[in-house]
């Protein structure tokens, strides 16, 4: 009774994942999250739970009864919620084709993965760590102690002249750590050559607006002088971030070079190629007070027509940051940007869906290598003007 009330409980906010008011939001991501990602988890306790008691014929009163059917319609639920995760797929190729155009495979030339990894996402969807891949962990890019350290993500066989990812992590500006989201991803991309760079930044109270930003473009100093040591090639650099990481990333996609968020290294070249943002937040600085006049959103503020490619994935289903305000920044950015823009919609999807190896996040990983792909094959295609 106590596991099928539990997981019950949380298979209601996985499902359901009411997005307000914002306690019942919070509870939605805390209770859901886990089971909205991994429900074949679920369903293999709550059936082996039952099997259990069946045996031990624990099945025959009214109350064991009742808490069977409790736990038929659980595994409903659960089993509903695979089938979203499932459904990403289709609609980050969908993405893809309206973003790209629907011939954008002949301009992709490296092996895409063509199966996802069922063997972990049914039975291992915890991250784990690859034998072939090394992390060079805890280098320092600044003088801020531990949130000015990162993590180097490369294959063991250490191949020349990779495309570089760096990834920031989320946390509302207030915690959050380089080594909890996102690995699936950067283990997936170093494995397949890449470089991969997960940072810390500063936090508040230790800094506000626009520390977090100086940090990144300092992460991004670092990587152009420090990349070609570890086998990468800076002239193919993504930034890519989750939630409050997402904002980092798009606001570094979007200033480049800007001395504003570079003092003390302006001369030092802070522009990306590419920028791929997870559930981002989208608005007003966090904790920002009202002022008169408002401080501009970010990153939508920023927004110009030579902003680099985008790529954009968010969850219909996310509590904390709304779906509604990436459709705004989506919109505001395919009207003023002259590059590409793709954006995928998940269905279900939930804050922090990138924790697991679940089959929605594995989409957006296929999803992400594909757009990379494209971008360096366009931007080894299109001519120098300055030339």
């Amino acid at each position: 009774m106590a596991t099928t009330a539990l997981f019950a409980w949380c298979t209601f906010f996985a499902v359901v994942a009411p997005r307000r008011p914002r306690p019942l939001a919070t509870l939605s991501f805390w209770f859901g999250l886990g089971l909205n990602e991994v429900p074949f988890v679920g369903i293999y306790v709550l059936v082996a739970s039952t099997a259990l008691a069946a045996a031990q014929g624990d099945l025959d009163s009214a109350e064991a009864k009742v808490t069977v059917a409790v736990a038929a319609v659980a595994t409903v639920g659960l089993a509903l919620s695979a089938w979203r995760g499932l459904r990403t797929d289709q609609v980050v190729v969908r993405a893809l084709e309206q973003g790209l155009g629907t011939g954008w495979r002949v301009r992709v030339r490296v092996p895409l993965r063509r199966r996802r990894p069922w063997a972990r996402i049914l039975l291992l969807p915890a991250p784990m760590r690859r034998r072939d891949v090394r992390r060079i962990a805890n280098i320092s890019y600044g003088d801020a102690g531990r949130r000015n350290l990162l993590d180097v993500y490369r294959r063991r066989d250490a191949p020349q002249n990779a495309p570089v990812l760096i990834y920031f992590h989320g946390g509302g500006y207030t915690g959050g750590a380089k080594n909890r989201e996102a690995r699936p991803l950067l283990y997936r991309l170093a494995g397949q050559g890449w470089v991969c760079v997960s940072a810390n930044y500063r936090l508040r109270p230790q800094t506000t607006f626009p520390g977090h930003q100086i940090d990144a473009k300092k992460v991004i100093a670092w990587v152009r002088e420090h990349a070609p040591e570890y086998g990468g090639d800076p002239s193919g650099l993504f930034v890519a971030g989750s939630s409050a990481g997402s904002n980092l990333a798009a606001l570094c996609a979007l200033t480049a070079n800007d001395p504003v968020f570079q003092p003390g290294f302006e001369s030092a070249d802070t522009s990306v190629t590419a920028a791929i943002c997870l559930y981002g937040y989208y608005g007003h600085y966090f904790g920002d007070p009202p002022t008169e006049p408002p401080p501009p959103l970010q990153p939508q503020g920023y927004i110009h027509s030579g902003a680099p490619p985008f790529l954009v994935a968010h969850g219909t289903k996310d509590a904390l940051a709304t779906v509604e305000s990436a459709r705004n920044f989506v919109d505001q950015l395919c009207r003023a940007s002259d590059s590409t823009v793709v954006y995928a919609e998940l269905p279900g999807g939930q804050h922090a869906f990138d924790v697991f190896h679940s089959p929605r996040f594995e989409a957006v990983v296929d999803g992400v290598e594909a757009f990379a792909a494209w971008v360096l094959a366009t931007a080894q295609h299109t001519p120098d003007p300055t030339r």
